[in-house]
């Protein structure tokens, strides 16, 4: 499979070195699609990638599927473009809070016939609590972040809760710190539905999430500690081998989870 990348950053770089220099699974990177060709020459020259700045060209290259690995803003900008050519993986899940764009990548992928791929990120159990609402009977979803205190500004000592509500809210208020309740919400029960409550820690050094949700198929749990990425201690680990793991799945006929 080839693979064209908009962006450039810590998780375009990962998913290069993984599949250029330690050969995954017929997974190879072909092309990104960047603002400045002159910037990342020897991105290019490192790893075996032709670089373009402009996006018909970028989409004609020869790939397969297109990883967004930008921003918000370029996630809005290019992914309904993208789709009337390709189908996208989408790691900027922040772009879906907006209800407007989220309904036009629904409407662009079904009109094109190209899906569009969400990696569970920095969570796990998305599989999980798509299947305890398969019939609509998913009754509550409370996911609990806990966080450094210092990520989000606070100086105290100890733990402070900083917000209790709805994921809605949570995405509003604290839109560069809460994107896994965007990707909680889409598999289970909606934005307005879903629970959000965000703890600061002094005492913590990674980020913590923890699932809890109930229904006629009975409750469950899921917690995760996240290490951040060597290369970006703003991006967790897991949010990055997600999207390999996407990838991986996308090449093999046995499907598990799906």
């Amino acid at each position: 499979m080839k693979i064209g990348i908009i962006g450039a950053g810590s998780i375009a770089t990962f998913i290069m070195e993984e599949t250029q220099q330690k050969q995954k699974d017929e997974l190879t990177v072909k092309s990104l699609f960047v603002r400045n060709l002159k910037k990342y020459e020897q991105l290019a020259a490192d790893y075996g990638v032709e670089l373009f700045d402009d996006i018909d060209q970028f989409l004609d290259s020869g790939i397969d599927i297109v990883v967004e690995a930008a921003n918000v803003a370029a996630a809005q900008q290019f992914v309904p473009k993208v789709l009337e050519k390709k189908e996208v993986i989408i790691i900027s899940i922040g772009a879906l809070a907006d209800e407007a764009f989220l309904e036009e990548v629904r409407q662009v992928g079904k009109q094109y016939n190209h899906s569009i791929y969400l990696p569970s990120g920095a969570i796990g159990g998305i599989d999980a609590i798509q299947n305890a609402n398969g019939l609509g009977e998913l009754k509550s979803v409370l996911l609990t972040t806990r966080k450094p205190a210092h990520s989000f500004g606070e100086n105290i000592v100890g733990e402070k809760v900083i917000f209790q509500g709805s994921a809605a809210e949570a995405i509003e208020k604290f839109p560069k710190n809460i994107n896994v309740s965007i990707i909680l919400s889409l598999a289970g029960i909606g934005v307005e539905n879903t629970k959000v409550d965000i703890i600061a820690d002094s005492t913590v050094t990674k980020n913590h999430h923890q699932i809890q949700a109930e229904g006629t198929f009975g409750s469950m749990t899921f917690q995760i500690e996240n290490e951040p990425m060597p290369t970006n201690a703003n991006t967790s680990m897991l949010a990055a081998l997600s999207v390999l793991g996407t990838l991986k799945k996308l090449q093999t006929n046995i499907k598990i989870g799906l």
